[in-house]
């Protein structure tokens, strides 16, 4: 049988065009990462404004974009637990223009929910972690108590008139929340509204009675005095809440609950552009001024190793697992 020639000539140019687009493609795409960023990178915050997630992906946005030279947008996605963003982000492209501000709510989900759109370990891509930082256990200024002691106290002699408000079901404050019932011994109903502020806005207008939110959210109202602090959620005491005792202290013994935030990039996002991000989020966490602001706020800069980031997701999953488990936490 004899060759074509004509034929041969053909398949080569088809071949060698494939291959030169194949070239060109990846020219592009190696050019497109080297590059990055060449336009606005949106953070989206699986909460309402004004919260505490809200608050910290705000400050560290705003330097993250300065020092990127391309603003990075916050945007607000509140909605069952920090879920309704996930689940969005971890669809969208993953070419590191589009970044998840997660929470300690993200390892929590996975065993409130019955199903979920997504899949946290496997879905998302870990930058760094942002900060941790303690929970406070909060009473609007009415409630007749000064410590824990009385209002557990209060709690149990006022049966189904205490309530307790969260971020939303699954939200770090509602695990809070079922965390110290379980512990207590006491009834208190879970409120869950759609973000910290509304939340705030409740507890001190008296519309629900207590909460044991997150530091920075907190912070400004305790210091107003708009609320009254009676309790620290970590086994140490916080610098931000002088003369506060812990939960630990105050007769809940174990009672240990440290909220963390971290920055995630869908699953696939180039090394190259998730080690840019780990770098300049690095440069971020140390800036003196937002040292500064967190502090103030009783949080923590990072605090996990970026190379560590997968492990500590994995671990804090299965802890969860366990608490929610033995809680009898649901989602409303």
């Amino acid at each position: 049988m004899k060759s074509n020639p004509t034929l041969l000539s053909g398949l080569s140019r088809a071949m060698f065009c494939t291959f030169a687009l194949a070239l060109n493609l990846f020219a592009i795409s190696s050019n497109a990462q080297t590059n990055w960023p060449t336009k606005p990178v949106t953070l989206v915050v699986p909460f309402a404004t004004g919260g505490t997630t809200d608050i910290l992906a705000r400050a560290i946005g705003q330097k993250l974009g300065e020092n990127l030279k391309q603003p990075v947008i916050i945007e607000n996605k509140a909605g069952a637990g920090g879920t309704l963003a996930a689940g969005v982000v971890a669809k969208t492209p993953a070419d590191g223009y589009t970044l998840l501000m997660s929470t300690i709510a993200h390892t929590m989900a996975p065993n409130l929910y019955k199903s979920l759109n997504y899949d946290f370990e496997k879905d998302f891509d870990p930058i760094g972690m942002v900060a941790t930082t303690p929970n406070v256990l909060i009473v609007n200024n009415n409630l007749p108590v000064k410590t824990v002691a009385e209002l557990i106290t209060f709690i149990k002699a006022h049966p189904g008139e205490v309530n307790y408000g969260s971020a939303g079901s699954g939200s770090t404050e509602h695990l809070a929340g079922e965390l110290f019932a379980m512990m207590t011994g006491v009834k208190i109903s879970h409120v869950p509204y759609k973000g910290g502020a509304p939340m705030m806005t409740d507890l001190m207008g008296g519309q629900i009675q207590m909460a044991i939110e997150t530091s920075p959210s907190a912070h400004p109202q305790v210091v107003a005095g708009k609320v009254r602090a009676l309790g620290v959620t970590t086994m140490e005491k916080s610098p931000a809440y002088p003369g506060i005792p812990t939960l630990n202290e105050s007769g809940i013994k174990g009672y240990d609950f440290i909220t963390w935030f971290a920055l995630m990039a869908p699953h696939g996002t180039p090394a190259s552009i998730q080690a840019k991000l780990t770098k300049e989020l690095g440069v971020v966490l140390s800036d003196p001024n937002i040292v500064k602001n967190f502090d103030e706020q009783g949080v923590t800069p990072g605090g996990v190793k970026p190379a560590q980031m997968s492990a500590f997701i994995k671990n804090e999953t299965q802890k969860w697992a366990k608490v929610v488990q033995e809680s009898g936490a649901k989602v409303e």
